[in-house]
């Protein structure tokens, strides 16, 4: 069943997202467990797109199709795994912040983060501090995931980390930020607990935070 799990990950590497779902489908008619085929099968796959993204031998485009290929096995997986029980590490919700359009990068994020084992809700884009605030009531997350792409928008970061802080809610999540703008001195001015400068990054931070 290893080479099963050898193809699986390769359509994740290569963005095929039509062959990922079939070969989950596969595996799983072969009575391996969902858990088993998504750590050793999607994965292995995303985890080295991050390591060939980080060193330059991926770009964007190739990143966001292999995004796309685990995101299509997975969809599969995912009743199954809930149907098995299969323990998330953690909760995220993210979003990008008020008055920026941009969540190429976020969704990045997000999808890496689903890969690596998190429960992901995702907000959208233009998210305005108290939806932030409300998301955190309603779904209990171990972490905050923020983003922005224009400078103009990155004081709403700091304006959603204030609502937070203000409804009592702030010692219950982590803060990670992200986005072309920001730094990780400009995170610590704001009060968030993290930055990360890219997808491998921030799925690299969440799972800090959580001690994965």
């Amino acid at each position: 069943m290893s080479r099963l799990y050898e193809r699986l990950s390769t359509a994740v590497l290569e963005g095929d997202a039509e062959k990922s779902p079939k070969l989950v489908q596969r595996a799983l008619d072969n009575g391996l467990g969902p858990k088993e085929i998504l750590d050793n099968g999607l994965v292995p796959g995303m985890n080295e797109v991050g390591v060939r993204f980080k060193r330059g031998d991926m770009f964007v485009p190739e990143v966001l199709m292999s995004a796309d290929a685990m995101k299509e096995g997975l969809e599969l997986l995912r009743p199954y795994l809930a149907a098995a029980g299969a323990k998330l590490i953690g909760k995220i919700v993210m979003g990008t912040v008020k008055g920026d359009l941009h969540d190429i990068g976020k969704n990045l994020v997000g999808m890496m983060c689903e890969g690596a084992g998190f429960e992901v809700i995702n907000l959208g884009f233009n998210v305005e501090p108290e939806k932030f605030v409300e998301a955190i009531k309603e779904h209990q997350p171990d972490i905050v995931g923020m983003s922005a792409l224009l400078t103009t928008t990155m004081r709403s970061m700091g304006y959603a980390i204030k609502a937070i802080e203000e409804a009592g809610l702030r010692d219950q999540v982590k803060i990670m930020i992200g986005g072309a703008p920001v730094d990780a001195p400009f995170a610590d001015r704001i009060g968030a607990d993290g930055y990360g400068s890219n997808g491998p990054a921030g799925a690299d931070l969440a799972k800090q935070f959580v001690g994965a």
